[in-house]
């Protein structure tokens, strides 16, 4: 078996921007360009004009020497913000456009979800679209045959099977296209942004498919802006910033470094300019804080202490009740628990218009270690109104090590469970009771 399902070296892609691309020209328009072009570049010389000037273009590079292997088997998250070139690289190792500088080696037949739609014909039955897609990731119709009743109970559109694709949702499509790709085994699976369509019952069930190919030996590489399915199904991740790799380990590390690139610190954000900060008419959202026991911003918080959340927001319109409430997640996605305002003070009581501030402690020896995952949300209550609801707001680092003051005592290894609690135990030596 090989060591190395993927090997990636010094992969580059270079892309032109900026020029106009001239229309495709006739045998005659081509023919008489030909004749008269010593003409038009004698004139532009009198004229003072450079050749060409007008069809200059500009470059840039989308990847830059991009380096990494991937084992069989290993489920690998390939993460980074918008421009950051995971689309491009997912595109080369898919084999659907070349590297400019570099080489990609792929052991295995590979699968590649990258966009809604991608393989299939929008003509085609959803039915014909399976035995389409299928041949195109290499299965031969005997193997697709095989799976068929698994990919249309998965993908959940069978009332819709022999209606063209065209008629379908692109969640219909997506579904269908992740079944398919899922299904039919390829060595290497790679997805671009899966989650991005469908709603959250069909990502659940893709995720836990996901997890599923991993198990059986199969390699994944997944591409995802959702952090907590990342960190649910990856314990690697790739992150990658203006082309080239900023950190590659361990998923919870790498996603660390990626809520805090370039935004100062993932404990806090900020929309200084109100017309771009979340919210509507009733308000907006100014700023969501994790901070310390001395009130300064911590990206990592102490297992044993207590810290505080913080949401900053401002109202506009007065006279609603309003419901101020954060949600917690984990790294596997799942929701821990959610917290809701009951400050006595303004409880079912109507606020006026003006800046807020609402704060909740949460207490030391409360929460696992790992990466906690935030989302903020404001609705008033009768009528129900979402005056903004961020996700994945602000994320921190719950940082646990051995002692008696916390639930893991001396004991150094792992430990699992969404929450850590310190609770009271009593041991009593009872040496006179020797009979069983």
């Amino acid at each position: 078996m090989a060591t190395t399902a993927v090997r990636v070296r010094n992969v580059a892609k270079q892309f032109h921007i900026g020029g106009v691309q001239a229309p495709y020209k006739t045998l005659r328009e081509s023919l008489s360009g030909a004749l008269i072009a010593p003409v038009k570049r004698a004139t532009n010389l009198i004229r003072g004009r450079a050749t060409g000037a007008a069809d200059l273009d500009k470059s840039f590079w989308a990847l830059n020497d991009v380096s990494f292997d991937v084992a069989p088997g290993e489920i690998v998250g390939i993460i980074g913000r918008n421009g950051a070139g995971k689309s491009t690289l997912l595109k080369i190792l898919s084999r659907i456009t070349e590297p400019t500088k570099g080489y990609c080696e792929i052991q295995g037949r590979v699968g590649s979800l990258l966009e809604v739609g991608t393989g299939f014909h929008n003509e085609l039955t959803g039915r014909e679209n399976v035995y389409l897609n299928g041949s195109i990731l290499g299965m031969t119709r005997a193997e697709i045959n095989k799976r068929f009743d698994e990919i249309v109970a998965f993908s959940e559109v069978e009332t819709f099977l022999d209606t063209p694709l065209k008629h379908y949702s692109s969640g219909m499509q997506m579904r269908l296209a992740f079944s398919v790709a899922a299904h039919l085994e390829p060595e290497i699976l790679i997805i671009d942004e899966v989650l991005a369509v469908g709603d959250a019952a069909f990502q659940k069930k893709c995720l836990s498919k996901m997890e599923d190919v991993g198990k059986q030996g199969r390699t994944v590489l997944f591409v995802s802006h959702n952090m907590p399915a990342v960190t649910r199904l990856c314990k690697r991740c790739v992150l990658l910033g203006n082309g080239t790799v900023i950190a590659d380990g361990p998923a919870h590390h790498v996603v660390g470094a990626y809520l805090t690139e370039g935004a100062g610190t993932s404990a806090a954000r900020e929309w200084p300019d109100r017309s771009k900060a979340p919210g509507g008419d009733v308000g907006r959202l100014r700023a969501v804080r994790i901070t310390n026991e001395d009130g300064k911003v911590a990206d990592s918080v102490d297992i044993r202490r207590p810290f505080f959340v913080e949401m900053d927001y401002e109202i506009s319109q007065g006279g609603y009740v309003l419901l101020p409430h954060f949600s917690f997640y984990n790294e596997e996605g799942i929701k821990v628990f959610v917290t809701l305002d009951q400050d006595k003070a303004w409880r079912r009581r109507p606020r006026p218009a003006g800046r807020y501030v609402s704060r909740v402690e949460i207490p030391g020896n409360f929460l696992s270690e790992g990466t906690i995952f935030v989302n903020c949300n404001l609705i008033t209550i009768d009528p129900q109104i979402v005056v903004f609801s961020e996700l994945q707001v602000v994320a921190f680092q719950v940082i646990d090590q051995p002692g008696a003051d916390t639930a893991r005592g001396d004991w150094a290894g792992e430990l699992t469970g969404a929450v850590r609690p310190l609770l009271n135990w009593n041991t009593e030596y009872r040496p006179e009771d020797q009979e069983w």
